[in-house]
């Protein structure tokens, strides 16, 4: 009875501290979500690939001078038309009108992102906003510059489309419409922190964290999964093995190495990490973002730091202040 009388009013006040800071949370991420979507932003997604397909003879003129840059000066009329007789780009319109039956998800979904990028950064200016097919080129998904977005929109029918069957599966996982976001952010995300050349494993692996942090703000309802691209299963895995990770990282002094190899075993898109390990093929691919968004994370959990000052910051800096401690 004594052991309860003591443990009582400190779990009460551990209780009450946790309520009070969750309550605290609420009322700041409530307040962030009224701002956002106080900031203007009027979009509306330019749908070229309906309508080159529906073009004409007499109509295309008057496309070609909404869309100069999509029409080469070199190539004749009588080719564009032909490509919109064309059987597989039919085949190709005829699966885009089915996955994307509805367009007003996307269409939000891009809106929003650009809201939130326009909070954080009140410099940015929407652009055009165009889709268009791009004969399932998934190196170039996503086009992004200051005044005009492409997006080549047969990149985005699910998984198993057809279309995908002869691309490897971690190339397949990503090739679904929830994507489209994620891909634009991360093309912006590239553009704000403009860093092309990353000397260490550090500076890459925090570089990639500063990348997945502005997600973490500019697309706040996606899963963790969605932003970092993993299945649920190979998010899991993930998240089960971050210490061992971060451990092999550490003991094979892997953080100040020039190696341009990291990049492809840990940061590029793959199948699998290499460790060079048997458990090799159960990890997925890029583990090293998953890890620098972890050391992000953790330097704005543990320092009083805005975001513009996190991007500007180098990486040492960075991983000193992070505390970063991945749970066994």
């Amino acid at each position: 009875m004594v052991f309860k009388d003591r443990l009582y009013p400190k779990c009460y006040v551990v209780l009450s501290a946790l309520l009070m800071t969750l309550l605290m949370s609420c009322d700041k991420n409530s307040k962030l979500k009224k701002e956002v979507e106080a900031v203007p932003m009027e979009l509306k997604v330019e749908r070229f690939d309906k309508v080159f397909m529906q073009s004409t003879k007499e109509s295309l003129p008057t496309l070609k001078t909404q869309y100069p840059f999509l029409f080469p000066k070199q190539t004749p009329d009588s080719i564009f038309l032909e490509r919109t007789q064309d059987p597989i780009q039919k085949l190709i319109q005829k699966s885009v009108d089915s996955v994307f039956s509805d367009f007003e998800p996307t269409e939000a979904g891009v809106k929003s992102l650009f809201k939130h990028i326009k909070y954080y950064n009140p410099s940015f200016k929407k652009p055009r906003v165009i889709t268009v097919f791009s004969d399932v080129d998934y190196r170039n998904k996503v086009i992004v510059t200051d005044s005009i977005v492409l997006i080549g929109i047969d990149n985005y029918l699910g998984t198993d489309h057809e279309f995908y069957d002869s691309f490897y599966k971690y190339i397949r996982k990503n090739l679904k419409k929830d994507q489209i976001v994620m891909d634009l952010a991360d093309a912006y995300a590239s553009r704000f922190l403009n860093q092309p050349r990353r000397h260490t494993f550090l500076e890459e692996l925090i570089y990639q964290g500063k990348k997945l942090y502005l997600k973490d703000l500019w697309v706040p309802n996606a899963t963790d999964q969605t932003k970092v691209g993993y299945t649920p299963e190979e998010f899991l895995w993930t998240q089960d093995n971050e210490f061992y990770i971060w451990q092999y990282f550490v003991e094979n002094e892997l953080l100040y190495s020039t190696d341009d190899k990291l990049v492809g075993r840990f940061i590029a898109p793959a199948p699998f990490s290499r460790f060079n390990l048997e458990l090799d093929s159960e990890s997925p691919g890029a583990i090293g973002q998953y890890i620098g968004w972890q050391i992000v994370r953790s330097y704005m959990e543990n320092n009083d730091t805005s975001v513009l000052q996190m991007l500007q910051m180098n990486a040492q800096s960075i991983f000193n202040k992070a505390k970063y401690k991945p749970r066994k």
